[in-house]
């Protein structure tokens, strides 16, 4: 461990977001999004691997990731806090640890719109963060959350896979339930919570369509949800939605979502020309027109209704793109390699 806890001192010297082990390979750390070999550190061994795993792992999750040859869990050392993911990888262990720092940062240090903070004031409706893994979606939610926490007095709950950011009761209740430790599942939690009188529900990731449909059930009946999704915008995040379901399900859910969504908000984390990330996003709010394209099956034009809508608070991610081109803060490059539009882009720069 001695091996392992070196690395994680430098990770966080270094303000590095991910570490990375795996047998027979020099460990690697994640800076400002690139990846940067230790070429001075030695491989790790096979043994090693192994006493790393026993050692981190508790005895349920050794359990899952014997039978499922992966796992999710958390890992903290000298007060510093990481999220873990170990899998196999061509009969080798392998590792990342993704660093959770300690404060809770606010949207204005994230540099997000202000705008999002009207989510975490909403007293019930289905927000949903979205973009791909690594790009911020927790650290948004666990902002928003914190907000709630700081401003009224609720009852939150939060479903998570592992636990991340750790909250400290302020005005709210606060409740953190960890999938496998303390919850089987994210559905039987959401389930789990309507007897537990709670106000805000935030669960870590929506992974089957038995969750989805809890969740905006939940939304439906007066809380407030908070989720997020490995996805790239918000008509493929409903198109995603939808189809978990089966075909005699899904006009019942697109009803249900219609009404019930409060917004997505998509974001990626661009490299910066001065150094670091700068997050690049799309923000769709469910107004009479969204409402209205969901429930008639037209999804394929909600990328419309968003680059037309700015007035109402919509965010074009194609125009946040282009304005932070225009600030000198992200290369005319990065813009179209981000883009989920690239020929949009080149007609707005």
């Amino acid at each position: 461990m001695e091996d392992l806890d070196t690395l994680i001192e430098l990770l966080v010297k270094e303000g590095a977001s991910d570490l990375h082990i795996s047998e027979e390979r020099n460990p690697y750390i994640r800076i400002s999004s690139q990846l940067a070999p230790l070429l001075k550190y030695p491989k790790f061994t096979k043994a090693l691997m192994e006493s790393i795993l026993s050692k981190t792992l508790s005895d349920l999750k050794k359990e899952m990731f014997k039978s499922s040859q992966s796992a999710d869990f958390a890992y903290s050392h000298k007060g510093e806090r990481f999220r873990v993911h170990a899998f196999i990888d061509q009969q080798r262990i392998c590792m990342t640890f993704r660093h959770i720092p300690k404060k809770i940062p606010s949207l204005a240090e994230l540099n997000l719109p202000e705008n999002l903070a009207n989510f975490a004031r909403l007293k019930s409706g289905y927000f949903l963060v979205v973009g791909p893994t690594g790009h911020g979606k927790s650290t948004t939610l666990a902002s928003l959350v914190e907000i709630i926490n700081n401003e009224r007095l609720e009852n939150i709950i939060t479903i998570e896979d592992p636990i991340e950011y750790l909250f400290t009761p302020k005005k709210s209740i606060i409740h953190q339930r960890e999938v496998g430790l303390d919850t089987p599942s994210f559905a039987g939690a959401l389930h789990d919570s309507f007897r537990a009188d709670v106000n805000m529900i935030m669960v870590g990731e929506m992974r089957d369509a038995d969750t989805m449909s809890t969740a905006v059930s939940a939304a439906e009946t007066g809380h407030l949800v908070f989720s997020t999704l490995h996805t790239n915008n918000a008509a493929q995040t409903v198109d995603r939605i939808i189809d978990s379901f089966n075909p005699n399900q899904q006009s019942q859910i697109r009803i249900q979502l219609a009404a019930s969504l409060s917004g997505i908000f998509s974001q990626r984390l661009v490299p910066k020309i001065s150094g670091g990330l700068v997050p690049c996003y799309e923000l769709m709010l469910n107004n009479t027109a969204v409402s209205n394209l969901i429930r008639d099956k037209r999804t394929h034009e909600l990328n419309t209704v968003i680059e037309t809508s700015s007035g109402e608070g919509m965010i074009d991610f194609n125009r946040c793109l282009v304005e932070k081109v225009n600030a000198g803060e992200i290369t005319i490059e990065n813009a179209y390699l981000y883009s989920t539009n690239p020929r949009s882009l080149e007609k707005m720069l």
